[in-house]
């Protein structure tokens, strides 16, 4: 363990510090309809195994791969998506992590600045977090279109870091629950890239993605941060 001390910590939202629960593969469901992706067989499994695999990513990308680069049926699949999941949130689906806003309390009492990032759309996080009243909970909120291009780029740690006027990517720390994650904090230079064991990928897939530290949750992630200072 590096004895850099953090300072910015980038926390990935679905999966990470809000549980999932199957909601992004229920709201795939309907995005698979309007976007004409199959949902039965053989073609059907593979593509709802390449949603998974591609957890993190920014939405309509995964939907243009799996629509063939047709971009009227990318974006038909991404609106759905998009309608499907804000609904899930509306019927009171949205629950936090155990612990996670206490985690993320303690980093910023430390003097740690925290920034949520999604691979939702800005109007899906917005809703996700005034569903969770965590609107204020973070030092900056991000999604793809804030920051150029989502992961497994490092555009949206990089925005966090300008941002919020961090000196240097040694002092930032990242925690995803997929391997897209543990590679978008790589590739920005991150010290600490961890991985949570409470979302979409386990434990061999973020270890072989070139995770630093796979944890249970993000409270070990708050207290391995805390550590540094």
């Amino acid at each position: 363990m590096s004895t850099t001390q953090i300072r910015l910590a980038v926390l990935d939202m679905a999966g990470t510090t809000v549980a999932d629960d199957g909601l992004v593969l229920r709201a795939f469901a309907d995005a698979s309809v309007a976007g004409g992706i199959p949902t039965e067989g053989p073609d059907g499994d593979a593509a709802r195994r390449y949603v998974l695999d591609t957890m993190g990513q920014s939405k309509i990308i995964v939907f243009r791969a799996l629509t063939g680069g047709d971009e009227e049926r990318a974006r038909a699949a991404n609106a759905a998506f998009e309608a499907a999941y804000d609904r899930l949130i509306d019927e009171g689906n949205a629950e936090p992590i155990a612990g996670a806003a206490d985690a993320i309390t303690a980093l910023r009492n430390a003097g740690v600045k925290v920034a949520l990032t999604t691979g939702f759309s800005r109007g899906t996080q917005d809703k996700l977090l005034a569903a969770l009243g965590w609107q204020e909970i973070a030092d900056l909120t991000l999604a793809p279109s804030d920051a150029g291009r989502g992961r497994p780029y490092p555009d949206l740690i990089l925005t966090a870091l300008l941002r919020l006027q961090i000196d240097d990517v040694r002092e930032v720390a990242v925690l995803g629950d997929t391997a897209n994650d543990v590679t978008s904090g790589l590739r920005a230079g991150a010290t600490v890239v961890a991985g949570a064991l409470t979302g979409a990928h386990g434990e061999d897939e973020l270890r072989a993605a070139g995770a630093t530290a796979v944890l249970p949750s993000v409270r070990e992630f708050a207290d391995l941060v805390l550590s540094t200072r």
